[in-house]
């Protein structure tokens, strides 16, 4: 795709077929674009400061022409430019990408709009912005949109049917965002009329019924049902990709590992607390335990008869750090103590037999020990004590205070009030004479880390190779170290470039790379240094990192999550290129009913959000977002994620496109069982999405409970408790 010019005349040739217009109204729809950074029809946003700035030094301001233009080559490939320039003659006006362009190319097609600004135009602008008439300006706006569908005619007819009248929609709202339309919003407003920020979902129907509402027209009650019918759509594409909701919005997904096997009533408990769709992450675990959750997750959700559907994100090309050398097979019992060193609250320790699984969902011990002795465990009373000596040679004690049945006999929970260092073989002794011992088994190794502070240098390095090759001369032996497996990360980064850890807890500087290793110097930590583990993220948000959409590993988990799960998340999506290798791996396999969610997680996939969903309209498969809030707080900066966030919504709700609201949410509840007020406002704000995305954790049956409390209530439309002003009596 080649950016050029359009010209006013063409815009009105084009605009001329949909009723009558003034030229001044036109202008005026635009009239305010110098004043504003611009927003194209592709979904980039550009300040124009630099262009105006010369401008404003003049006494007379000039007649300016702002591109805002498109053409289409034959290879259908998407570029990006933007023009803005000032001239005395501005007869002949090329935007820079098109200069090297024929004016006979034939295979070019107008998608986007340009307004041309004369002396005489701006007078008229000026004189329409104080006394103009609002029905005017309305039908501009509405001419505007109509022809850059015309000008999108034959994108629009590469959508499938199932597409087609929101993929219109989303031409309307590009158009409609093309301008600067703040002051219409204004007047729109003070007349009592509806704001301009509401009919996102039917931008057509809702300014025509601003027209007619304005003009008194009798066909309101037309453009009502068709709004209504719009907004239906938007309801039943979320319904077509991850079921119907009942009493509330959104859907609650929530991510689950492991512990959905090992325990046996965890896809039951998290079903019943409100759960209507299950995330599998394929970058962790293995076919065997995807089956095995998959298959409890519909046996469970057949018993208590509520619908449930299975998303299964494909890992794609993200940067991890590897494996670490394990630690030693210890665990720590720590009880908790306030400021002067003494024991609040004793430390929950869960003991069961070897191979019992976890404890139950409500249950929330702080340590899990297994015991090798059937016999022993199966005298233990509530009340007895449990005397061992920890891995230092202490005499440490556990007693019993609560006894549950479990899958493969009992369990107990026992308090601890004394720090201990538990390993494997411990032997535990209880308080009876001729007692038998049992002794601690499976623990697990510690969970090792590097430690980084301001300053310091981290070196990372391939997992394949051992031997130092550029740290011998710019770092000690002593310096930490990570490895990563991913080629892209070593052949993507210079010395000078910003790189992130941990969803962008530590951040550096990289100051030296080889083909083997990469030297980082940390510049952001916590005050006393931040832990950096295994399998945590990695962000190079400035270097230009080649990958395919598709890894090998996500071409073969394609084929099992096709077979098993009813939607698959697309990670890292960045250019049309990616959802074109997706849509050929899903006809290849003939999967037209498999749903599909692109997870927008990096500046190229927000840069590109409505061209990525254009080209997946051409596939029948039903179609979601996913405002993936980590990765891409990270690419783009903390302090652009609400304007960012704000911006995913917009567009997708103008697409009709459902949108999953993940990352964080409710994060303080899920660890530690107390959620923070700002969490709940974030859930609030979530509850315009289509569905509110959960991660797991120590505590995730409460928060889905609280998440499902509060989506009923925001549904219902619960008002606060709140009395009526009463105003005193004055008069004696």
């Amino acid at each position: 795709m080649m950016f050029g010019v359009a010209s006013l005349s063409s815009v009105t040739n084009h605009a001329s077929n949909y009723g009558p217009y003034t030229a001044e109204a036109l202008v005026l729809a635009s009239s305010n674009l110098h004043e504003k950074p611009l927003h194209l029809s592709c979904g980039l946003l550009v300040s124009k400061d630099k262009f105006i700035q010369p401008l404003r030094r003049r006494k007379r301001a000039l007649p300016l022409s702002y591109i805002v233009s498109a053409t289409r080559n034959g290879n259908d490939e998407p570029e990006s430019s933007v023009g803005a320039y000032a001239a005395d003659d501005q007869s002949h006006i090329i935007s820079e990408s098109s200069r090297n362009s024929t004016e006979n190319d034939s295979e070019k097609v107008i998608i986007a709009s340009s307004v041309y600004l004369d002396d005489n135009h701006l007078q008229h602008a000026q004189i329409l912005g104080n006394q103009g008439n609002l029905l005017d300006k309305l039908k501009a706006v509405h001419m505007h949109a109509l022809a850059m569908e015309q000008w999108n005619a034959s994108r629009l007819k590469l959508c499938h049917r199932r597409h087609a009248v929101s993929a219109a929609n989303l031409i309307h709202y590009l158009a409609l965002k093309s301008l600067d339309v703040d002051q219409l919003k204004d007047e729109v407003s003070s007349v009592g009329l509806l704001n301009l920020e509401t009919i996102n979902p039917y931008v057509i129907a809702g300014i025509q019924l601003l027209e007619n509402l304005k003009s008194k027209s009798s066909e309101n009650f037309n453009n009502q049902l068709t709004a209504s019918m719009m907004r239906k759509r938007v309801n039943s594409n979320r319904d077509f990709l991850m079921g119907p909701v009942e009493d509330k919005r959104s859907h609650i997904m929530v991510t689950v590992g492991e512990e959905a096997i090992t325990n046996e009533t965890f896809i039951n408990d998290i079903l019943k607390a409100g759960t209507t769709v299950v995330r599998i992450n394929c970058a962790h675990g293995d076919p065997s335990v995807w089956s095995e959750t998959i298959r409890r997750v519909k046996i469970n959700s057949q018993m208590l008869e509520k619908p449930c559907r299975i998303l299964m994100d494909l890992a794609g090309p993200k940067l991890r750090t590897g494996r670490m050398k394990s630690g030693p097979c210890v665990m720590k019992i720590s009880p908790k103590k306030n400021a002067s060193g003494n024991v609040i609250n004793a430390a929950q320790v869960w003991v069961a037999q070897k191979g019992a699984g976890s404890p139950p969902a409500h249950v929330s011990p702080d340590v899990v020990m297994y015991v090798d002795g059937q016999q022993f465990l199966e005298k233990l009373q509530v009340g007895d004590t449990l005397r061992f000596r920890d891995a230092r040679g202490k005499q440490r004690s556990l007693k019993i205070s609560k006894k549950f049945p479990v899958f493969s006999g009992v369990g107990f929970m026992a308090d601890c009030t004394n720090t201990a260092y538990v390993e494997n073989g411990t032997k535990l002794k209880g308080n009876k004479k001729r007692a038998l011992f049992g002794s601690v088994v499976d623990v697990p190794p510690t969970e090792t880390f590097v430690r980084l502070r301001v300053g310091d240098l981290l070196v990372i390095t391939r997992d394949d190779f051992e031997q130092p090759q550029l740290t011998s001369s710019m770092v000690g032996n002593g310096s930490p170290r990570v490895t990563c497996s991913s080629g892209y990360l070593f052949d993507s980064v210079k010395p000078g470039e910003p790189i992130a850890f941990d969803d962008g807890k530590i951040w550096g500087v990289i100051k030296g790379t080889s083909i083997s290793e990469i030297v980082v110097s940390i510049t952001r930590a916590g005050p006393r240094g931040t832990k950096l583990g295994p399998q945590k993220s990695i962000n190079i948000p400035e270097s230009k990192i080649q990958y395919e959409g598709l890894t090998s590993k996500d071409i073969i988990d394609l084929d099992f999550v096709g077979a098993h799960a009813d939607i698959v998340g697309i990670s890292f999506v960045r250019d049309v290129d990616d959802i074109i290798l997706v849509g050929q791996e899903v006809k290849k396999r003939k999967l037209d009913g498999l749903g599909i969610v692109l997870k927008i997680e990096t500046k190229d996939g927000l840069k590109n959000l409505p061209l990525l969903l254009l080209e997946a309209m051409k596939l029948s498969n039903p179609l979601g977002v996913m405002i993936a809030r980590g990765d891409l707080a990270v690419e783009c900066g903390w302090e652009m994620m609400g304007d960012i966030q704000e911006e995913i919504l917009s567009i997708c709700s103008a697409a009709h496109v459902p949108v999953i609201w993940a990352t964080q949410v409710l994060e303080s509840l899920v660890k530690t069982g107390l959620p923070t007020r700002p969490e709940i406002t974030d859930v609030a704000c979530g509850a315009r999405a289509s569905c509110i995305m959960l991660n797991k954790g120590k505590h995730i049956l409460e928060a889905i409970a609280t998440l499902d409390t509060i989506l009923k209530g925001s549904c219902a439309k619960v008002k606060p408790d709140v009395r009526p002003l009463v105003l005193p009596n004055l008069i004696s």
